[in-house]
């Protein structure tokens, strides 16, 4: 354990919780640390004075706060409610329902949480689990797959029974499991009852191309859906280009056309019309991709007014240069200049 954490809560009741344990009983790296103590802003006022990490308040509701650092790791002081045994029992699943005393000592596992990840299962801690929290259903989800676990038969019917409140929680809180989840994940979901009252389904996983490009996934099951979410402006940027895309012809025209459409995604909207066949077309277009022939000054002194038309013209030069109809700057210029007085 980082010995600055003893130093912060020195003399205090203090314990690390979470899935900090959980992930040092598993072997995995521990990147964000729950620590549970009697005056959380105090110790995280020493330990982000100790460290130099930023301190902010986490919870004002719950006085708790978080010391953050640049390289993504956090460590949070929450308050400690009751005795930790009382503590731990409020907490979501067994496997996060373990203490290690700051000052050092034996495991505090009342609910037999090491055992149930020697066995790889994930159990709730109660009956009550979901209806305290309902984040906690895709939760489980995410932590099933993260940690290669599976729900007992108990908190699976619980899981099963509270479905229909997956919806409660804050927009921003699903998303972030919901980001989480990869194709198996969002499947395990549906099969649990949790994806249909989000307005999800897992039904297209099977008729695209899987990439590894943010927030696809997320495209791929909601659709038109994922609106209702508060995902970010590039995210709906991201999104609408996708829905709208429509497959081109192999043409060097169409893929012209296309890749103005959808780039700098041409290549995922190609997976996720399962256009796998024209992935090289796209590749040859970018890498064929020379230097425009025209400039907007070079169509301003042809006598074109600033505005749209400039933009419409260096589109058109633009196409016909990738269809291959004109290739050298005078070409372009003709053609401007027939367009120019066609329009006029």
């Amino acid at each position: 354990m980082d010995e600055r954490i003893r130093t912060a809560v020195a003399g205090v009741e203090a314990y690390i919780v979470g899935g900090a344990v959980r992930d040092e009983l598993l072997g995995r790296d521990v990147v964000d640390v729950d620590v549970a103590t009697g005056d959380p802003e105090v110790a995280a006022r020493i330990y982000a004075g100790v460290t130099k990490g930023a301190l902010f308040p986490l919870s004002e509701r719950h006085g708790a706060w978080r010391v953050a650092f640049d390289d993504g790791r956090t460590v949070d002081f929450t308050p400690l409610r009751g005795t930790i045994e009382e503590d731990l029992r409020t907490r979501d699943f067994t496997i996060n329902a373990i203490a290690q005393p700051a000052a050092g000592g034996e495991l505090i596992d009342p609910l037999g949480g090491a055992n149930d990840l020697a066995a790889r299962t994930l159990r709730a801690v109660g009956p009550t689990v979901f209806e305290d929290d309902p984040l906690r259903l895709l939760r489980a989800v995410r932590l099933e797959e993260e940690l290669g676990l599976r729900l007992d038969e108990e908190t699976e019917r619980l899981v099963r029974e509270h479905a229909a409140s997956v919806t409660r929680p804050a927009g921003e809180r699903i998303l972030g499991e919901l980001e989480r989840l990869t194709p198996l994940g969002f499947e395990r979901a549906d099969a649990l009852g949790l994806l249909e009252p989000l307005g999800g389904s897992p039904s297209r996983l099977q008729a695209v191309d899987l990439v590894d490009s943010p927030g696809y996934l997320l495209v791929v099951v909601f659709g038109e859906r994922l609106f209702e979410l508060p995902i970010s402006n590039e995210q709906k940027r991201f999104a609408k280009t996708l829905l709208a895309a429509e497959r081109p012809e192999p043409s060097p025209r169409a893929i012209y056309r296309f890749r103005k459409a959808t780039e700098p995604w041409a290549l995922t909207a190609l997976a996720f019309l399962g256009a796998t066949d024209l992935y090289d077309a796209v590749r040859a277009a970018r890498t064929a991709e020379g230097v425009p022939l025209l400039s907007g000054d070079d169509i301003l002194a042809l006598g074109v007014e600033p505005g749209p038309e400039v933009g419409r013209l260096l589109d058109l030069v633009g196409e016909e240069q990738a269809a291959g109809t004109i290739s050298t700057k005078e070409e372009a210029l003709e053609l401007v200049r027939r367009e120019f007085r066609n329009a006029t």
